[in-house]
C-alpha cells in the first residue's frame, strides 16, 4: 500500500522537517509528502473551499483518505495500524493523510473522507503534525511486522 501525505503550506528548515525525514526514512516504501500553497488572499469559508479543492484534487484515484481533523476520532495505536491492515487486506492500492491549513478542513474533505482522525483535544502546530502522523505510521509499520520498537 502506497502512503501519500497531502498538507497544507510549505516546510521550512527546522526540526519538524527533521523528525518527519527521520521516521520516513525508516518506512519501505517512504510515505510521500506534498505541499500545496494557495497564493490567492483569502479568508474565512473562502479559504477553507479553495484549499479543499486543491487537498481533493490531488488524492489518487481509488485512495482511502484518512483526514486529520480536530473533531475525528482519537485511536490507539494498535487500532490505527489495525485500521491500516484492514485496507491493505481489502486490496486498497493508496491510502491518504489530509492535513488542512490553519482553519480547519472544509465539509467537502470530511465528508469524503473514510476516516477523520485527531491527535487528542489539544491544538497542534500544522508542521508538527507532519512528523507526529510519520511516527505513527512507523510504529503502525512495526506494529503489523511485529518489531519490537512499539511496546503496548
Amino acid at each position: 500500500m502506497r502512503t501519500h501525505i497531502i498538507a497544507m503550506g510549505k516546510w521550512k528548515k527546522g526540526p519538524e522537517k527533521s523528525l518527519f525525514e527521520t521516521y520516513g526514512a525508516r518506512m519501505r516504501p517512504a510515505p510521500s509528502l506534498k505541499e500545496l500553497e494557495l497564493r490567492k488572499k483569502l479568508s474565512g469559508q473562502e479559504l477553507k473551499q479553495a484549499e479543499a479543492e486543491l487537498l481533493l484534487n490531488a488524492v489518487p484515484t481509488g485512495a482511502v483518505i484518512v483526514a486529520l481533523d480536530e473533531r475525528g476520532k482519537t485511536l490507539s495505536s494498535r487500532e490505527f495500524a489495525t485500521k491500516i491492515e484492514n485496507w491493505q487486506d481489502q486490496g486498497r492500492g493508496d491510502i491518504v493523510f489530509i492535513i488542512g491549513g490553519a482553519d480547519g478542513l472544509d465539509e467537502s474533505v470530511r465528508s469524503r473522507a473514510d476516516l477523520l482522525i485527531s491527535f487528542g483535544a489539544m491544538t497542534w502546530p500544522h508542521m508538527l503534525v507532519r512528523p507526529m502522523l510519520a511516527e505513527q505510521l512507523f510504529r503502525a509499520s512495526a506494529i503489523l511486522s511485529g518489531h519490537p520498537y512499539h511496546r503496548d
